[in-house]
């Protein structure tokens, strides 16, 4: 014991120190790196609000805060105008509800099979085939909900009348297979990354392997699951093509997808297009829905935060 003692290095000496002497110049790089890839970010998003505020005060200065959010007609760019963005906010809720309807159910059920049923030959073609759809240029999107889905709908619809030309539905249908991949591969990392040990320790007990998934994967990965759902209704929310070209371009405040209605998103695109001079009060109105467009954003945002703080799961 003596011998082991007397082998062990001095404290201060290079030998029983744990830290390296020499500087490691490569690591303060990579920190340097990340540091401003976060200043990027953080200032990206300053720069969008003081873009914004300016503009929308102007706005403000002459149509109040209440009529805006409360007004029921939305006719900026007519004579007379109307500045109620009700039919815009209605518009892009419908469109993003009927979105996530098809998106979750699909998106979870495909990242079940990915992380608990497939084979991991399955799961490495399955997975990046499922991801190219996040690829596709949302215009295509919007296309194939013009071309092609609202077609369909006219030719098979079952109840009455079909929908329109220009209509919510074909639009939230197609922006909910749009963000598919967003749900599943998201959701499948995070089941992905829940211990072996909850899974094997289920199985022991006598769980089927849907079991296991059910009621052992997916509320260990509610965290994950909640960061995904909320991540692809800002994507939605965001969307701008799919709306502009399928859903039209007529502010209409009504809960029937089979009519065609405006999307804030799609007066930004419909006003941005350069007929309005810039600086005029017309042009003004586009950074007032916008801010309200960030604002919503922000909610949901500082709302999927918390929710992900509350679920999270930490494993040792």
């Amino acid at each position: 014991m003596a011998h082991a003692a007397s082998a062990r290095p001095a404290a201060g000496t290079p030998g029983g120190s744990l830290r390296r002497q020499r500087p490691r110049y490569g690591e303060a790089i990579i920190k340097g790196v990340l540091l401003a890839a976060a200043l990027v970010s953080v200032a990206t998003t300053v720069g969008i609000v003081i873009s914004l505020l300016p503009p929308t005060l102007r706005f403000f200065e002459r149509v109040g805060v209440w009529e805006f959010l409360t007004g029921t007609e939305w006719s900026a760019l007519f004579d007379p105008p109307s500045y109620g963005v009700l039919p815009l906010v209605g518009a892009t809720l419908l469109i993003t509800v009927i979105a996530i309807a098809v998106a979750v159910p699909l998106g979870l059920a495909a990242a079940i099979y990915l992380s608990e049923y497939a084979h991991p030959r399955t799961r490495k073609v399955f997975k990046p085939v499922l991801e190219v759809l996040a690829g596709i240029p949302t215009v295509v999107y919007g296309f194939f909900a013009l071309a092609a889905i609202t077609p369909l709908l006219q030719d098979h619809w079952p109840w009455g009348e079909g929908p329109e030309v220009f209509n919510a539905l074909s639009a939230g249908l197609v922006m909910g297979v749009m963000i598919i991949p967003t749900v599943a591969s998201l959701s499948e990392d995070a089941m992905t990354a829940v211990p072996q040990s909850l899974r094997q320790g289920a199985y022991a007990l006598g769980s089927t392997r849907r079991i296991v998934a059910i009621r052992v994967v997916l509320p260990a990965a509610l965290s994950g699951i909640v960061a995904a759902v909320v991540l692809a209704i800002s994507r939605a929310v965001g969307e701008t093509m799919i709306v502009a070209i399928a859903s039209g371009n007529r502010a209409n405040l009504t809960w029937d997808p089979l009519q065609g209605m405006q999307t804030m998103t799609g007066y930004i695109a419909q006003a941005g297009e350069g007929d309005l001079p810039i600086g005029s009060f017309d042009y003004t109105t586009i950074f007032a829905v916008g801010g309200l467009l960030f604002l919503l954003t922000f909610i949901m945002n500082a709302v999927s935060i918390r929710l992900v703080r509350r679920f999270r799961e930490v494993y040792e």
